[in-house]
């Protein structure tokens, strides 16, 4: 995956409050002070391995000091990420450059269908943040919080997601990861979220929002290379089929059958599923990346989801 050394970055679409956390993660995979589930609130992992791994120890459930404001400073973030070849070299202007490129690409698909698009910044925390949904951890992973219209990620999940998953170094795993979440975005948006209620199962609404999410996240994909910045520069100069690989390779390692057999008890058990399996987070992310259709990305009226 290459940048564009020239492309301008737009910073304004992050929210820095790594400087103002509340100090360590709450630990293990548990959902910290209790952020509210639902709608697509939570994010790649979150509520799957909640349910899946909360048996682990750790739990998270420690409370966030009531002293955590959350405030954002952009400053740094902002001095250092201008331009397209700093997003080749730093991970905090690499996120930057994915964002915008999701965001720029849903703008003109929005416009395209005669819609509005509204633009959610991405939250960069350290430890523990609150939401409008509750208080999201370190813990829990990325998570896109319908309540603010805001995705919030503290950096070191890529880290996690390596050590403990085994997923590639790699920024297009970054790429899919932050795509899937505009994708829940996109839901939000569009009222999709509501189709949604608390059950859990292979074909549950839960799982149709999870993975169209990962449809979506394929569909940016499909038109990452094309999609400028404001001042019409490519973003992104090319994908290659190794960063493809790469990413599909991450989807399958969150797959709810990955997980409880690998990091759960061993045992598959499709009536606690909330995200989908393996192969089928693979199949829609290719379904996406290969269509470049949002409208292909219809899990809610697909009778098989793979």
């Amino acid at each position: 995956m290459q940048f564009n050394d020239d492309a301008d970055l737009d910073t304004s679409q992050i929210e820095d409050a790594r400087g103002s956390g509340g100090g360590g993660g709450g630990g293990g995979f548990g959902l910290g002070g209790g952020l509210a589930l639902g709608g697509g609130g939570l994010g790649i992992i979150g509520l799957v391995l909640y349910l899946v791994l909360g048996h682990l120890g750790g739990g998270g459930g420690q409370g966030v000091s009531s002293g955590n404001s959350g405030g954002s400073d952009n400053s740094a973030i902002s001095a250092e990420c201008k331009k397209g070849s700093q997003a080749n070299a730093s991970q905090d202007c690499r996120v930057t450059a994915i964002v915008n490129s999701v965001q720029n690409y849903w703008t003109d698909q929005f416009a395209r269908s005669g819609k509005t698009y509204k633009q959610a910044p991405t939250k960069l925390f350290s430890g523990r943040t609150p939401t409008a949904c509750g208080t999201g951890t370190s813990g829990m992973g990325p998570f896109y919080c319908p309540g603010d219209s805001k995705v919030y990620i503290d950096l070191s999940f890529f880290q996690e997601l390596q050590t403990k998953f085994g997923a590639t170094d790699s920024p297009f795993v970054e790429s899919y990861v932050l795509a899937h979440e505009y994708g829940h975005h996109v839901q939000n948006l569009l009222g999709t979220n509501k189709k949604v209620g608390t059950a859990t199962g292979a074909n549950s609404g839960s799982v149709r929002l999870e993975l169209q999410a990962d449809c979506y996240a394929g569909v940016w994909a499909n038109h990452a290379s094309t999609t400028v910045d404001k001042s019409g520069k490519k973003l992104i100069d090319k994908i290659t089929q190794q960063d493809i690989n790469n990413a599909l390779d991450a989807a399958s390692r969150i797959g709810d059958d990955y997980i409880q057999k690998n990091l759960g008890n061993g045992q598959v058990n499709q009536s606690q599923f909330t995200h989908g399996s393996s192969a089928q987070r693979q199949k829609w992310f290719t379904t996406g990346i290969q269509t470049g259709d949002p409208a292909r990305c219809d899990t809610f009226g697909a009778t098989d989801l793979g």
